[in-house]
């Protein structure tokens, strides 16, 4: 008999926090389940430690791959599943014990077809020993197609709201693969992508009210490499302006902030791939000044490269420069006075 739910656990590199992760897994209230470990190349003992939970547990399958990234671990271990639910699990993460039966409870009139679940979840920061140092609780609460579209192209650090489809939150019936699969591609990002092509095909999105995924957050993560998620985040907006046009407007909040950093940084290759992209108005100065027109934001980029980074950006200034700048802001204010 063919398991109801299947785990597929994308590996590279997370030996030490892989025995958690997958007895999270097996502790699970629903007990028909596989979970699949897609070994992405790791040059860690991966293998060694994924084999010794293969002999304790034969719901436990193992599987390696040449490095090709998340995303085609995850698809490998799509095809390689049997479960009529698939569920997506990071390594270094872990599961609620009643997570996967709490949300199918949430079926209704047992149609499946078309249906992903989410809930909320407990974000974990690890320090380098892996002893827990904080945690936060992201409570999610149900949102609309368009909110959970508009958040999804909204980066982290411009959000006052948690990431509503976390992917260790998720809980997908198989025939949603049938409309997107995992974009090989893309090496960041991709789990927005993926959920956003479900949302705009119709796929039904239902919230689960339960804390179900541990999401942990440690020193090895990619999204703490500001310069590698920036660019990332110029090429979600260009996978959207490619393939979801009228979406674009959902995606002026980032390109207008990635716009700003791209004049600040003189960085002209950013500043041309988002110009293309951006409808105005643009705003400077804390949105003192408003921009209207697009020749306008080029001239200004152009002005920029004229004038030294640190006299417009306080945070690039010296102890020598700050001292001549607050000399004649006082010489100014004097002046008023007189």
């Amino acid at each position: 008999m063919a398991p109801l739910v299947s785990f597929i656990l994308p590996c590279f590199n997370r030996a030490n926090y892989l025995e958690k992760c997958v007895t999270s897994v097996l502790n699970q209230t629903l007990t028909d389940l596989e979970c699949l470990i897609v070994d992405d190349g790791s040059t860690d003992n991966t293998r060694q430690i994924s084999e010794k939970l293969v002999s304790r547990d034969s719901r436990v399958k193992y599987f390696y791959k040449e490095n090709g990234g998340v995303s085609s671990a995850r698809n490998l271990g799509f095809a390689k599943s049997q479960g009529e639910w698939i569920q997506c699990l990071d390594p270094d993460d872990w599961i609620h014990e009643n997570k996967t039966r709490f949300q199918l409870n949430y079926l209704s009139n047992g149609a499946a077809e078309n249906i992903i679940f989410y809930c909320d979840y407990e974000r974990v920061y690890l320090d380098s020993n892996q002893n827990i140092i904080k945690r936060e609780t992201n409570i999610i609460s149900s949102l609309t197609q368009e909110q959970l579209i508009q958040r999804l192209l909204l980066p982290d650090f411009l959000a006052n709201s948690p990431f509503p489809l976390l992917q260790q939150c998720l809980l997908m019936h198989r025939s949603v693969f049938n409309k997107k699969m995992f974009d090989e591609s893309l090496k960041a990002l991709q789990d927005r992508d993926f959920t956003l092509d479900l949302l705009v095909a119709g796929v039904n999105f239902v919230y689960t009210p339960i804390v179900g995924a541990f999401y942990t957050k440690h020193e090895s993560n990619r999204t703490n490499n500001w310069y590698y998620m920036k660019n990332y985040y110029t090429i979600l907006y260009e996978t959207v302006f490619t393939k979801n046009k009228n979406l674009i407007s959902f995606c002026q909040p980032g390109i207008n902030f990635l716009l700003k950093e791209a004049i600040k940084e003189a960085d002209k290759k950013s500043f041309d791939r988002l110009i293309r992209m951006f409808k105005p108005p643009f705003y400077l100065l804390n949105k003192n000044i408003k921009v209207n027109y697009i020749i306008l934001i080029k001239i200004i980029y152009i002005i920029r490269l004229i004038i030294p980074k640190s006299l417009l950006y306080e945070q690039y200034r010296g102890p020598r420069l700050k001292k001549i700048i607050s000399t004649f802001s006082g010489l100014k204010d004097q002046t008023k006075i007189v």
